[in-house]
């Protein structure tokens, strides 16, 4: 998994007004915390953030005046309207000691061409050491047949790497396509169509 190393500065302002200060200056405000020690409130550079944060369950080691700590995302806020990183916070995290924390699952195979894949969890809970949590797990659906499912139980685990989520949670299902085919009026036979017009001659002369 990765691991990137970013630095911020502490916090002395506080409310709406310096959040957005801190903002309007590239800034995100963070919250540090875990294993016993007071909340930090520090501010990190947005770029950098917003660039480590592609990668999923990310370990940074945030450095704040000359001090280190390993942090894991816990929770990120985002602009509703814009998606900018507006907020988040990290929980302290030791190495070697395990954690547990949601990873994507990615699908490996070919199923049955006449279902459509539907993923009904995109990830699942595990428990693994921080500095060793995947960065997607996968399940095979090889051979998968329409109408059947690939659940937790079925991911690939790596090793050392333990399930948390329940074993029968369907994360995915091949639906079965729709058959169905919408009735569309028939066009009349050729026969009927000429036997449809010496009538309608017939009816012109009765008009004259």
């Amino acid at each position: 998994m990765a691991e990137i190393t970013i630095t911020g500065t502490t916090r002395t302002e506080f409310g709406k007004g310096a959040s957005r200060r801190d903002r309007r200056s590239g800034l995100v405000p963070a919250v540090i915390y875990g294993h016993g020690e007071a909340p930090k409130h520090v501010a990190l550079p947005l770029r950098e953030l917003g660039a480590a944060l592609k990668s999923s369950n990310v370990l940074l080691d945030v450095v704040i005046d000359g001090k280190t700590e390993l942090t894991l995302p816990k929770s990120v806020s985002r602009n509703p309207l814009t998606g900018v990183l507006a907020h988040i916070d990290l929980v302290i995290v030791r190495r070697g000691e395990r954690v547990k924390v949601e990873v994507p699952v990615h699908t490996v195979g070919k199923h049955d061409v006449d279902g459509i894949l539907e993923h009904v969890h995109n990830t699942i809970e595990v428990e693994a050491e921080a500095t060793s949590i995947p960065a997607f797990l996968e399940v095979n659906v090889d051979g998968l047949m329409a109408g059947n499912s690939k659940t937790a139980g079925d991911v690939i685990l790596p090793a050392g790497v333990t399930l948390v989520s329940d074993a029968s949670v369907v994360v995915v299902h091949l639906s079965e396509r729709s058959t169905a085919v919408e009735e569309t009026p028939a066009a009349p036979a050729e026969g009927a169509a000429a036997e449809a017009a010496p009538a309608a001659d017939v009816a012109k002369d009765d008009n004259k």
